[in-house]
């Protein structure tokens, strides 16, 4: 009796341990508002590039590599903008692969972690802190960066980078992209993720900037099973493909290179603005909004052909 007991017990260690590592990857909105309320935190001073604020927002992010065992893709975390004075930083970490062929193809997730430091005073106020603008994105690539390091799940290699300089006219992302291009870094797409921090009222999740430019909201929405991605008549008309950090790669690489973003100029009225802030920022959206993410990046980084390809002009 003893002995089928024992047998039983650890049938039901085994069973508990297979849940376990079959369970589904959580990003947790504790997580989001931590690394959230630090970046949008008036120590960091509005986070304007070449700023002390702006430094310690990079030790932080630079020790977030550190804590999930993401490694430097250069001799340090710290990729020095060629094209800005004082010193400025991109933070890079990469992921490699998994996959003994498609580890040489790289995908780039990326978010631009600098603002506009001090500005005009509003109620007191002068730091604008940045959370929308682009504290939001930041954060919920830092998320999905964890799960990638975490699960080992990636067949390409992922550059995760945090860039400097962006609201200096994409200064980080230009530096990197030539830098990049002239050691002949095999890429295959760039995602840039940039103010997500309100939901849109649409019918689909968020918008793609250059949506006609390749067929990358297409399959974004096959890999989710549901619209995903829409398209928003104002980022043609406001020419949002070349507003942000993903630009400078389609300039050097002539590869899909588009940012995802939730802000559709009526949900949002603080843009560049002191009261850009934390306490204005919808965490459980943007925690839904990540892990609905995971399976879509998961598909696009692990495609055994590169599905996502731009179109002809």
């Amino acid at each position: 009796m003893k002995n089928i007991s024992l047998v039983f017990l650890l049938a039901l260690v085994g069973l508990s341990s297979f849940a376990q590592t079959n369970q589904t990857y959580q990003i947790k909105e504790e997580n989001i508002i931590k690394t959230l309320k630090y970046l949008t935190s008036d120590e960091l001073e509005g986070r304007d590039s070449g700023s002390k604020g702006i430094e310690l927002a990079a030790n932080y992010l630079e020790n977030q590599f550190k804590e999930v065992g993401i490694k430097p893709y250069f001799k340090t975390y710290f990729d020095t903008l060629s094209n800005f004075k004082p010193v400025a930083y991109n933070v890079v970490g990469l992921i490699e692969g998994n996959d003994s062929e498609l580890k040489n193809e790289f995908v780039i997730l990326g978010a631009h972690y600098d603002h506009i430091g001090r500005i005009a005073a509003v109620d007191g106020d002068d730091i604008a802190n940045g959370a929308n603008d682009n504290a939001s994105g930041t954060t919920m690539v830092s998320e999905v960066a964890k799960y990638f390091a975490e699960t080992k799940s990636n067949k390409r290699s992922i550059l995760v980078v945090y860039f400097s300089a962006e609201e200096k006219g994409l200064l980080g992302a230009y530096s990197l992209a030539e830098k990049l291009k002239k050691e002949n870094f095999n890429l295959y797409l760039m995602l840039n993720f940039e103010m997500l921090g309100v939901p849109m009222n649409k019918d689909y999740e968020v918008f793609i900037t250059g949506f006609k430019k390749s067929n990358m909201a297409q399959k974004m929405n096959e890999y989710a099973g549901s619209n995903f991605v829409g398209y928003l008549p104002q980022e043609f008309q406001y020419r949002l493909f070349m507003a942000s950090d993903n630009f400078p790669f389609y300039t050097e690489f002539n590869v899909p290179s588009q940012t995802i973003c939730t802000f559709d100029f009526d949900n949002f009225k603080y843009y560049h603005h002191v009261k850009d802030e934390f306490e204005v920022m919808d965490t459980k959206h943007m925690t839904e909004l990540s892990n609905k993410l995971l399976p879509i990046v998961t598909k696009m980084v692990n495609a055994t052909s590169q599905e996502i390809k731009l179109n002809e002009e």
